[in-house]
């Protein structure tokens, strides 16, 4: 990713598969000599949380915020107070896994302030055309501005990251350039990367610019 930020915050619609992203970004920096810590600020989504890679990130030295409810059966949209080390700590790169749609976006408007006065910051809308609510630019500019308004902290940038899980074909990744060139113009926003999964990256390398590998996060039950 170019012009890379100190916080790098992924947000999007209810499945867009913006914690999968996160994780992934986050062991990227890791591999790429960083040092970041990952916050988990989805209050909305108990199923794929980034707690569920929390295994992984300790073995890889990155530190995970997260609530001490998340992955339980306690439905309580408690933040941890340590949470502020993404804004007070300005040596270290921080990723942030906000909330599913405008709703989960709500809990990062603590933080807004000390990123607006800090502008170290690229708040990334991930998209993903094959999910039913964002199939096409116009509902997913609505998403966007919704999320927008709840977070009070305007996106910068977009990752096309659509996808069908598993089933997922370079042919399906192909398939969603145009929506994500759609997005970006009717947005006025770049599309700072397109993911896949990494058994796909071999065969599309080259032939996307940006092109971002996934490992499939696995939900642990």
């Amino acid at each position: 990713m170019k012009n890379q930020k100190r916080v790098t915050l992924f947000a999007g619609h209810y499945g867009s598969g913006k914690t999968n992203v996160a994780v992934n970004y986050a062991l990227f920096l890791k591999r790429s000599g960083e040092n970041p810590i990952i916050a988990d600020l989805d209050i909305v989504n108990p199923y794929f949380r980034t707690k569920d890679s929390r295994e992984e990130l300790e073995a890889a030295g990155i530190r995970l915020i997260c609530s001490e409810y998340a992955n339980t059966n306690v439905d309580i949209p408690a933040l941890p107070a340590d949470l502020y080390t993404i804004t007070d700590n300005k040596a270290q790169k921080a990723v942030l896994d906000i909330g599913g749609d405008d709703r989960g976006a709500l809990a990062l408007g603590r933080l807004t302030p000390a990123l607006r006065e800090e502008n170290d910051y690229q708040m990334l809308m991930v998209i993903n055309c094959y999910r039913p609510l964002t199939r096409d630019a116009g509902s997913t500019l609505e998403a966007m501005r919704e999320i927008e308004a709840a977070a009070g902290i305007p996106f910068t940038g977009l990752v096309n990251n659509s996808n069908l899980g598993a089933l997922t074909t370079a042919d399906d990744v192909l398939a969603s350039l145009a929506y994500a060139d759609a997005v970006s113009a009717l947005s006025g926003l770049p599309v700072v990367m397109t993911t896949v999964m990494d058994g796909l990256f071999s065969a599309l390398e080259g032939s996307i610019p940006d092109l971002f590998p996934l490992t499939l996060q696995k939900k642990i039950c």
